[in-house]
């Protein structure tokens, strides 16, 4: 389709429904003499030609995004009743999301303007604009100097802000975005999706601009790789990688967010293993960030959250014996009118430490008043289910597995005799092929919102005020709502003792003495304000007890719920200053913005608008 073409039908359909504009607990309108980024329609909009030459210096790679569920909705160019049940099947899975350069994960980030369902209004409002397809940093390049303002300094009077080209920008990724960070209305959308390539170096690597190299072998890879390709491309070399668990998270969002995983307990957090980035700049600039050169720079894309500092476009980090792995799936099964699964749940997760010990690492899920995974008829009893899922590496043994958990399992029979354990145990040679039998394939699409606590070890053993009743109610209130809370032991000495390149990185200080992250959730239904009250009230209940438990610690920035209270200490802990200062120094003019991230207090959205915050006295945000 020609820019044009899709540009005339995107805009007029843009205009048929605001759904922001109609849904009570949105940010207000923005007032009269507000100072607000450019939107379509507004006098510092960009023109048509101008959108036009852009599209012409991009080589074509400017694209005017068709909402991915319009394909239900009549009136759209891609509207086809044949097509839309396959679309509404895989709205479900990441992979179609992916796909899209625009769709978002989780369907409130879109702001629900356009599900793939005709009974629900069909708009373009919630999307970008514009998208740049970037195969390269070039491109992304292009895309900074165009939304940027030009010649402006945030000390200038705020009335000059608004003018030519001043047009917001947002970076995506794969759009593996639990936060939303990737999505935003009324903005030009850099996607580094297709910017790839992946170099294998076998012994060694030397840092642009060191004077010595780093031994061991690593990985340089385009910011758009994404896990599945990664995996495949190390265990072809008998290494691989702390990455995620998911097909589709990319190396962007996922390395500056931190970046945990089933080997991380082992390895260290996967910004730990970061030995060198290149990364625009808010201003255009494309530079390269290691420990001899730009390393504010290269200590804040680490763990600082994406979307913020820079938009990466290659990383450079290290890889490890592939080792073999034995993975353990049990069930601790009970009725669905037992509570005591949360006192059994939480005696596993006491044993933590002990099985971090051991070199285990993995994920536990409890779900209350579910189906019994075991009865293939899924019309039996509902039942009470605690689901473990966890390996032990160097090995291919079922014995080893037993030596380590048969202990913990005799506890929970003895203790708990009402209750049925089930095991099962299987061998893989390499973590790869752990990885092509057990990535993530969790159903998505919906409104949800996420939730996360860093927990540590003494925490878990009952030494925190309250011991293990604490524990217990605080997962019981996680519970609440949805049924689910998983804690994942994903963290352990090797993120404790790691020792990133450059004298550390920018990883909320919390994991250093993390073992578990518990994570929660709650779906809500769409273009409905009540619900959407509702569970953002639920969502403070659920995660209240644990903050309590644990007031000295944080959450993973990744997996997090969007309205945290003083999110800045929870996401960064004391590094939050010296984030700040750097945001401020790179990037004077927010030429990125995103929430929650840093140094995002100077604006907020007004009804898809992004408008300046400033106080009564004139002095600005700091």
């Amino acid at each position: 389709m020609k820019l044009g073409t899709a540009l005339s039908s995107t805009w007029a359909m843009a205009q048929t429904v605001s759904v922001l504009a109609s849904q009570e607990g949105y940010p207000p309108r923005p007032s009269p003499d507000a100072v607000c980024r450019a939107a379509p329609g507004s006098a510092d909009w960009p023109s048509q030609r101008q959108w036009a030459r852009l599209n012409e210096t991009l080589d074509g790679r400017l694209v005017a995004p068709v909402p991915p569920g319009a394909v239900c909705h009549a009136g759209w160019p891609t509207y086809s009743p044949d097509q839309c049940p396959a679309v509404q099947a895989a709205w479900l899975r990441y992979t179609f999301h992916d796909a899209s350069l625009v769709s978002t994960y989780q369907s409130q980030f879109s702001n629900d303007t356009c599900l793939p369902d005709p009974k629900y209004p069909c708009s373009a409002a919630g999307y970008p604009d514009y998208v740049i397809n970037a195969t390269s940093a070039q491109h992304v390049k292009i895309g900074l100097e165009f939304g940027q303002p030009q010649d402006m300094t945030i000390l200038r009077r705020l009335s000059e802000l608004a003018r030519k080209n001043h047009v917001r920008l947002v970076v995506r990724g794969s759009g593996c975005d639990f936060i939303g960070r990737s999505n935003a209305p009324n903005s030009l959308s850099i996607s580094t999706r297709n910017i790839k390539g992946i170099v294998f170096n076998p012994t060694s690597f030397r840092p642009r601009g060191c004077r010595l190299g780093i031994v061991g072998p690593s990985i340089t890879a385009g910011g758009g790789s994404q896990m599945a390709e990664l995996y495949l491309a190390t265990d072809k070399h008998g290494q691989t990688i702390v990455g995620a668990g998911g097909d589709t998270v990319g190396l962007g969002g996922y390395i500056t967010g931190g970046g945990h995983g089933l080997l991380a307990p082992r390895y260290g957090l996967a910004a730990d293993n970061v030995l060198e980035m290149e990364v625009v700049t808010p201003h255009g600039d494309i530079v390269v960030a290691n420990e001899c050169q730009n390393q504010d720079l290269f200590w804040a894309m680490r763990g600082g959250g994406g979307s913020t500092f820079g938009v990466m476009t290659s990383v450079t980090m290290r890889t490890f014996p592939t080792p073999p792995i034995v993975y353990m799936t049990a069930a601790i099964i009970t009725n669905a009118s037992d509570d005591s699964i949360f006192d059994a749940a939480t005696y596993v997760v006491s044993q933590f430490p002990y099985l971090e010990a051991q070199g285990v690492s993995g994920y536990s899920f409890l779900q209350t008043d579910t189906a019994d995974p075991f009865d293939p008829s899924g019309s039996g009893p509902r039942v009470n289910l605690y689901l473990l899922a966890m390996a032990l590496q160097d090995t291919q043994e079922a014995a080893a597995v037993d030596a380590v958990w048969n202990p913990v399992f005799a506890h929970v029979n003895a203790t708990w005799p009402r209750m049925s354990v089930v095991k099962m145990v299987r061998a893989y040679p390499s973590f790869a092929a752990w990885y092509a039998a057990n990535n993530d394939t969790n159903p998505t699409g919906a409104d949800h919102w996420s939730g996360s606590r860093l927990v540590d070890a003494a925490t878990l053993q009952g030494n925190a005020a309250g011991g293990l009743p604490a524990l217990r109610d605080a997962l019981r209130a996680m519970a609440q709502g949805s049924g689910y809370v998983l804690p994942f032991l994903l963290s352990g000495k090797g993120v404790w003792n790691a020792t990133p390149r450059g004298g550390g990185d920018s990883a909320v200080p919390a994991w250093r003495k993390a073992l578990a992250h518990i994570t929660t959730g709650l779906d809500f239904e769409p273009l409905n304000t009540t619900a959407r009250a509702i569970s953002t009230a639920m969502m403070d209940k659920k995660l209240g007890p644990i903050r309590a438990l644990t007031p000295h610690m944080g959450a993973y920035m990744n997996e997090v719920y969007n309205f945290e209270p003083d999110f800045q200490r929870q996401f960064w802990g004391d590094n939050y200053p010296r984030l700040l200062r750097i945001k401020r120094e790179l990037d004077p003019d927010d030429v990125l913005w995103c929430t929650p991230c840093v140094g995002n207090e100077r604006w907020q959205e007004a009804e898809g608008r992004l408008c300046r915050v400033w106080v009564r006295s004139g002095t600005e945000g700091k």
